[in-house]
């Protein structure tokens, strides 16, 4: 899943949040040059992307990408997991509980920018001024992560088909969404209390 569903499934925890987020920037054993709390994090992240990736609904969604897009097909999956949690009332009953989500999200990581990897340090300010979390909910914020991806994967040349499959097939992601969603969300919580039993 990527920005938003890793923020949501850190359970307003700010470390738990830091470590979800920065997950990505982070290889191998470079997770332990971190303090404990956000390398919980960063173990969270891993394992709800190893739930995420095997799930039949993620493979589902995936199918409807791969033909054009064949390796990257995940990569657009994640991104569509993102609008449709964001347009989830039972996670966020009105868009102004997104927005409050987001700018709380935006103010947790901010208070541990010393944390953050070069990399995301460097994204973080694109993600907090043009509000990347809040934007998956629009079809146009869609489009424009659908170009995000273009901009960092060397094999994808162009979006636009991309983002006409995912208008296409509205209805069929959000069903896939609807039978994942709750699933990866108790794995996720049961996964989080595992790790601070260690």
């Amino acid at each position: 899943m990527n920005y938003l569903a890793h923020a949501y499934l850190s359970f307003n925890n700010r470390e738990l949040l830091t470590g979800n987020m920065i997950s990505d920037f982070v290889k191998g054993k470079k997770q332990f040059d971190y303090p404990p709390a956000i390398q919980h994090g960063i173990q969270l992240h891993r394992a709800i992307d190893a739930f995420t990736d095997t799930h039949p609904a993620t493979q589902y969604i995936k199918e409807l990408f791969r033909p054009a897009y064949r390796l990257y097909a995940g990569a657009f999956t994640d991104v569509v997991y993102d609008h449709f949690l964001a347009n989830d009332i039972k996670q966020f009953p009105t868009q102004q509980d997104l927005l409050k989500f987001t700018q709380h999200s935006y103010s947790l990581l901010k208070k541990q920018s010393e944390y953050f990897p070069s990399a995301f340090a460097r994204m973080f300010p694109y993600m907090h001024t043009q509000d990347w979390l809040y934007n998956y909910r629009l079809d146009e914020g869609m489009q424009k992560s659908f170009g995000g991806l273009r901009q960092r994967a060397a094999y994808i040349s162009e979006t636009e088909t991309a983002y006409h499959i995912f208008l296409l097939n509205k209805q069929k992601i959000r069903g896939a969404y609807d039978a994942f969603f709750p699933e990866v969300k108790g794995f996720a919580a049961g996964k989080w209390e595992e790790i601070k039993r260690k």
